[in-house]
Parts: structure tokens; sequence; C-alpha cells
């Protein structure tokens, strides 16, 4: 299936960065016209998916981030973010609903089980020490 739309953009992992995706991918989405509520899922979800490239990606060090957006016929929406950081090493666990490899006190380990209550379906595909891709799948109903 050929994409009908897309874009793709590269930014380092710094935290005032994930605004800026989330701003990105909703302006290049808006020619959709998708409603309000689908459009904040999305938005919701490329925070999760960039905030956790910020924190656990990159733990010591800024690295980059690199987020493309595909449009598929039927308005199919597919958002990949990914990084080259430090990987995950066990997914199944990982995407475990309170799960973080980071402070406790500071993250709930809820961002992958945000990313998928927001988003028809999340895949995640990592290699420890050569990076991480989440892919977000959401399909844009037909505005009457």
């Amino acid at each position: 299936m050929k994409a009908e739309n897309m874009t793709k953009l590269q930014f380092d992992s710094l935290s005032v960065n994930e605004s800026y995706a989330r701003g990105a991918a909703a302006a290049f989405l808006a020619r959709y016209d998708p409603t309000v509520p689908q459009l904040a899922d999305i938005k919701t979800a490329v925070s999760e998916a960039v905030t956790n490239c910020i924190v656990h990606a990159y733990p010591d060090h800024i690295g980059p981030v690199v987020m493309s957006i595909a449009v598929y016929p039927g308005r199919e929406v597919h958002i990949t973010v990914s990084d080259k950081g430090v990987g995950i090493p066990d997914i199944p666990q990982a995407m475990e609903p309170l799960f973080t490899t980071g402070n406790p006190e500071e993250r709930s380990g809820l961002g992958f089980a945000v990313m998928q209550s927001f988003m028809d379906k999340v895949k995640v595909t990592s290699r420890p020490g050569k990076g991480t891709k989440v892919l977000l799948i959401k399909r844009l109903a037909q505005r009457e």
C-alpha cells in the first residue's frame, strides 16, 4: 500500500522538542480534517512516544529522534517515532502498565498503555544498543 502523503523530521532528544513533534503532527494532519478528539488522541500518543525517546533512549546524552507521518488510503495514519538509543531488552515487559526503567518517583510507567488507549494499533520494535521504533496507527473517521 502506497502512502498518499508523508513527511519526516528529525530533532534532538530535548524535552522542549516534545511539543514541537506534537504540533508538527497536528499541523500535518490538519488537512485531513480530523475530529478534535481524534487529533487530541494522536497528539497525546506522539507526546508519549517522543517523551520515551527523551527519557529512556538517551538517559545520559542528547541523541536524534526521527518522526515520520504517512497517510494511506482510507485515511489510515501511520506515525513512526524512532531513536538510536539504548533499546529495549524486553518489549512485552516494557509495555506492561506501571513498568518503568526510570525513576519511579518521576515516571508512572504508563507511556505505552497511554499510546495503546489512544491509537488503533501500537507496534514496538527494538534492539538493545541499536534503538527503538514505535509505530502508531489510527484510522481517521470520515467527517459528516
